[in-house]
């Protein structure tokens, strides 16, 4: 199988149209096809933050159900899963722009779109393991004695990638470097913090380039490792592009 692994989306419904024409897929109705039967991969954080995540979530949750495309989920995507649960969230980091455009759908568009999400999650795995294991796709990143592992531990890094528990004053997580310090036999691939160049470190790929803030969004073709993107039509956010804490495992 011929996979295109897409970054971070973040309700940019348009930039991620674009982006699939660009890489050749073509649009019927609700189904998602191309020539060389290549199949598309979301490594989460589908929602929030962008103009049109409705249409995000409607349309990956379609492809995946007719096996058209790949899912795996990313931290935005827990706390709305948590969300459509009753769960108690806080409203905040971009939640509130996916909840104003659910606070305008009737309430049976409502419950219809819930019961999709929420299918989509269960269902689909905590990360991808494809190519016969050579290729591996988790939304902030995966160590590598972990792979094949679905434990607690394993969720966190995953979905919030290697987190000391410390804030900086803006209030986002301290991150260490991890593709720094582990080795890895297969392509890592992952997103959750933008970058404005895909960043590759040994065997990992972050394809994350920050596409709701204003930059791209990008997709990794598998096994070619070739990048395509498509420029952002959100404004430039240039304070969201911060320097990734090298030092916190002592790298210079």
């Amino acid at each position: 199988m011929l996979y295109d692994v897409i970054g971070d989306i973040h309700g940019c419904y348009q930039e991620l149209v674009e982006l699939l024409q660009k890489l050749g897929y073509q649009f019927e109705e609700d189904n998602l096809s191309h020539k060389d039967n290549r199949k598309p991969v979301f490594l989460g954080d589908l929602t929030d933050r962008g103009p049109d995540s409705i249409s995000v979530i409607k349309s990956v949750c379609t492809w995946v159900k007719n096996d058209q495309a790949l899912y795996c989920p990313g931290n935005h995507c827990n706390k709305l899963y948590r969300y459509f649960l009753g769960r108690n969230v806080v409203i905040s980091h971009g939640l509130e722009t996916t909840v104003a455009e659910l606070e305008a759908l009737t309430q049976k568009q409502y419950q219809h779109l819930s019961s999709m999400f929420k299918r989509l999650y269960e269902e689909c795995p905590l990360y991808l393991q494809l190519d016969d294991g050579k290729l591996v796709v988790a939304h902030a990143g995966i160590r590598p004695q972990d792979i094949g592992k679905t434990n607690k531990s394993v969720k966190t890094f995953v979905l919030y990638g290697d987190i000391t528990g410390e804030k900086h004053p803006d209030g986002r997580p301290v991150r260490r470097d991890w593709a720094k310090k582990y080795t890895y036999e297969c392509t890592v691939v992952y997103g959750h913090t933008p970058v404005k160049q895909v960043r590759q470190v040994e065997n990992t790929i972050n394809i994350d380039t920050g596409c709701v803030f204003g930059n791209r969004l990008s997709a990794l073709q598998w096994p070619e490792k070739s990048i395509v993107s498509v420029s952002s039509h959100q404004p430039f956010n240039e304070e969201k592009f911060h320097p990734i804490e090298e030092d916190a495992y002592g790298f210079q």
